[in-house]
């Protein structure tokens, strides 16, 4: 945390020892990116300070010039504080009454202003974070719908929200994290439907955030927000997109959004919320429930189809007639457990081997890795066609997967499905089952039930869950979230 005595220094009255605080403090004249003008005003000093790189250069010019004729147009020096402010012609104009509150707001990107003979310092918000302009992210398009996304900015993020939900009551407090970085970070809620009690609880933690700083921004948050310790699946969900950030507002979910990351942190969120995306909304009822059904099935095949295949190619009297031909036509020299490892880790490589490829050599890469090395580790006996064609499957199901993390999450316990079917086959598959239920039925993110609303059962929930049911009937809030108004739609008089 900070420390205490900084906190306290108040801003002096003599202008000099301001300088010389500055100057041991932040490295004024050492830092090239630190700007610094003193100027002469009614003979009294004026002094400047800001950071080259999170301000327009043309503000702060237009600032000083207006500044400096004032000696042509004023006389009264004794008022020159309130001259001051109402020529320091920008929207946000505030004070600052301690030095540790003034270096936090230069650092921010805001010009602050000492004024000789004063106790306090003008804070002028001119900030122009440099990024990209918003584009519709990479892991979250849509056919049909918005094409921007969060950006680092984190006041563009806040500005792409407010478009979205022009309420009075939206509100986007600011918080800092990190006695060194001192990384803004936003809590976004509507005040008169989200819980207060998560807002506080929300709040505390991230007040209760002890680090230097955030420099891998909203998963640090994550990781202190919430107590996960080596549990693999996602308690928060991300997203880069404003539409579904909205959304989930207008549900009663609170966001965090952190400056320097295009990704906006849901809270609380269950295991049904990561399978949910922005398309099944593009379309039609109709068309976005299949469309959930055929992403559900991914993504349960990306976690059981493998262990499944083993199984029933250890102990093929599971299977009923009909189903005979499953299994490999011929015995490889390696046996199916092992090969289906070795392929799993195999498109693991290819997976990282892609993120880490430029985008020109990529597309040359996959076709390397799918027809010469699939091919011959075929032709030498390595790996059998079958297992190949599940494990693709099974690889395809967890791209299907709209949360990256969750898919992930799937991966590893789908490796773990494998090599305990393949050590102690049927008792082991339905062992692993009932102990990875038990694990996801004992998960919570910030005290909401992770399997919500299968486990504890919700009827009415449940059916929102698996069908996308029509807008016009979509008119109460999700109960777990405890929302102050549950009804969504205003009542019709």
């Amino acid at each position: 945390m900070m420390n205490n005595k900084d906190k306290k220094i108040p801003i002096s009255p003599k202008i000099k020892d301001t300088e010389n605080y500055l100057k041991k403090r932040l490295g004024i004249g050492v830092s090239f990116d630190l700007g610094f003008r003193e100027i002469v005003l009614l003979k009294r000093k004026i002094q400047i300070y800001y950071v080259t790189g999170l301000c327009d250069s043309i503000i702060i010019q237009d600032l000083i010039k207006e500044l400096v004729n004032l000696n042509d147009h004023e006389s009264n020096s004794k008022k020159l504080p309130e001259i001051i402010e109402n020529r320091l012609l920008h929207q946000q104009v505030n004070q600052a009454k301690t030095m540790d509150e003034a270096v936090d707001q230069m650092l921010s990107g805001l010009i602050v202003v000492f004024v000789d003979g004063e106790d306090y310092a003008f804070i002028v918000d001119v900030r122009n974070y440099p990024g990209r302009t918003p584009e519709e992210p990479d892991t979250e398009r849509v056919v049909r719908g918005s094409r921007d996304g969060y950006t680092e900015n984190i006041i563009e993020n806040t500005a792409l929200t407010r478009r979205r939900i022009r309420d009075a009551r939206l509100r986007n407090e600011m918080l800092k994290v990190g006695e060194r970085s001192k990384t803004d970070v936003c809590l976004s809620y509507i005040q008169d439907v989200a819980d207060e009690g998560l807002i506080h609880l929300i709040k505390e933690r991230i007040e209760a955030i002890e680090i230097d700083g955030i420099s891998m921004a909203d998963k640090t948050i994550d990781e202190f927000i919430i107590n996960r310790k080596w549990i693999p699946y996602p308690l928060v969900r991300y997203t880069e997109r404003p539409d579904v950030a909205a959304n989930h507002l207008l549900e009663g979910h609170v966001l965090i959004t952190v400056d320097t990351s295009p990704s906006v942190i849901i809270l609380p969120t269950t295991f049904f919320h990561h399978l949910q995306h922005a398309e099944e909304y593009r379309q039609t009822p109709a068309i976005g429930t299949f469309v959930r059904w055929i992403r559900f099935f991914a993504v349960f095949a990306s976690m059981y189809l493998l262990p499944l295949w083993l199984l029933f190619v250890m102990e093929p009297e599971l299977l009923p007639k009909e189903l005979a031909f499953i299994g490999p036509n011929e015995d490889g020299n390696i046996s199916i457990p092992v090969q289906i490892v070795m392929a799993m880790v195999g498109i693991e490589f290819l997976r990282m081997a892609a993120i880490h490829t430029p985008n020109p050599l990529s597309t040359s890469m996959g076709l390397i890795a799918a027809v010469l090395i699939g091919q011959i580790a075929i032709d030498v006996g390595m790996f059998s066609p079958e297992v190949i064609l599940y494990v693709s499957i099974s690889a395809i199901g967890s791209y299907v997967t709209p949360s990256y993390e969750l898919s992930i999450s799937n991966k590893i316990v789908n490796i773990l499905f494998v090599i305990i079917t393949g050590m102690f086959g049927l008792y082991g598959f339905i062992g692993l089952f009932l102990v990875h239920l038990i694990v996801l039925a004992s998960l919570k993110s910030l005290k909401t039930p992770y399997l919500w609303p299968f486990m504890p059962f919700n009827a009415k929930a449940m059916l929102h869950t698996i069908v996308r049911i029509p807008m016009p009937f979509t008119n109460s809030r999700p109960s777990i979230v405890h929302p102050k108004n549950n009804y969504r739609q205003p009542s019709k008089k």
